[in-house]
């Protein structure tokens, strides 16, 4: 490779993986405050939180690193005009059709490892997380309870135990409020027992007290009752995405599904390849900049059009899902023009104007 080659290459790849480690960093936080949020729920176990966090976080990769990617050619790219580097390079002959040569030494490889993480990898992380989540929840340890806390559940309702043994099979000082339509009704113990009957959630209730009646109303048509055993199934969760779900499936299992919701998550999975590659070349034309021009106009631009893209990209996805765009459109009627519109900027970024009246 020529020295100017290597320089520019490493130029770029210096400022992709810098613009990566503060994307990443950024994803990261928000991955964590959501699992916190799913663990309070007791949606998740606390024990997967280090595994769900890496494994939804190669899911993310498909989104992460287009974004990456124009960010950092156009700072490295900027960096050049900047310093004058770039006018340099176009005295001594060396254009934006020069420059491709190092761009694609970079581009080329990030592309690779955004279609893999998209039709592969991150199908495969997904599925592993849910399948975690699906076996870690036949442990009557993650139940949803936690002694001393009120757990939300996923019909409306409310359970609280005041202590629970190590295991999670004994519970002390139980409360349990469910609603019913239009009646309510609420449930104490001394202590129950927590247990799975053909993988449901049951608890029994031991030596207590249950109210029933209506939740608003004049009408006082309440009933109590005192019990020694009282025996409930607790509601599932609010996810209860099996593992066929088309966004769980390997994509070689989407190519010969006709469903609508297949047709749409395996065009959602071909988009984020496409969309880097027409990021990449839009990048180097909006970088372009005098010597005292500020550079961050042209970033905010190329984040209002990663962001247009990407919301157009969800539209079309739910439109293909819906049925109302047919699946042999799929999501072209986005990614070709947008490559078009990259490569043609591409191609004439640095061309001179020819004079008026010029033949």
């Amino acid at each position: 490779m020529p020295k100017l080659d290597r320089y520019l290459s490493a130029e770029f790849a210096r400022a992709v993986v810098a613009a990566l480690v503060v994307l990443g960093m950024v994803s990261l936080g928000g991955l964590f405050a959501d699992l916190i949020g799913e663990m309070a729920r007791g949606k998740l176990p606390p024990a997967l939180l280090l595994s769900q966090l890496g494994l939804r976080l190669l899911g993310y990769l498909p989104m992460i690193l287009p974004l990456a990617l124009l960010l950092g050619l156009l700072l490295a790219v900027g960096r050049l005009y900047r310093d004058s580097e770039m006018y340099v390079l176009a005295a001594v002959g060396v254009g934006p059709a020069r420059v491709l040569r190092p761009l694609a030494g970079v581009v080329l490889p990030v592309l690779l490892v955004i279609a893999g993480c998209s039709l592969w990898l991150g199908p495969w992380a997904n599925r592993l997380a849910r399948g975690m989540v699906i076996e870690a929840n036949k442990n009557l340890l993650v139940a949803g309870l936690e002694p001393g806390r009120f757990t939300p559940l996923s019909n409306g309702g409310v359970a609280y135990a005041g202590e629970m043994s190590n295991d999670g099979t004994r519970l002390a000082r139980v409360f349990l409020f469910r609603e019913r339509g239009e009646r309510i009704d609420v449930a104490t113990a001394r202590s129950g027992e927590l247990y799975r009957d053909h993988g449901a959630r049951v608890l029994a209730l031991l030596d207590g007290f249950r109210v029933e009646g209506p939740a608003v109303g004049p009408d006082f048509d309440y009933r109590l009752m005192r019990y020694r055993r009282n025996e409930m199934e607790l509601p599932t969760a609010d996810d209860t995405r099996q593992l066929n779900d088309p966004e769980l499936l390997p994509t070689a299992a989407l190519l010969g599904n006709p469903a609508p919701a297949a047709q749409a998550e395996l065009n959602w999975r071909i988009a984020p390849p496409l969309l880097a590659l027409a990021l990449a070349l839009l990048a180097v034309p909006l970088a372009r900049s005098g010597p005292r021009q500020s550079r961050y106009g042209a970033m905010l631009l190329a984040f209002l059009v990663y962001l247009v893209g990407l919301f157009l990209m969800v539209l079309g996805t739910q439109w293909l899902a819906e049925g109302r765009i047919p699946a042999a459109a799929g999501l072209w009627w986005l990614l070709l023009p947008l490559l078009a519109l990259a490569a043609w900027l591409y191609a004439r970024d640095g061309r001179l104007a020819r004079p008026k009246g010029a033949k």
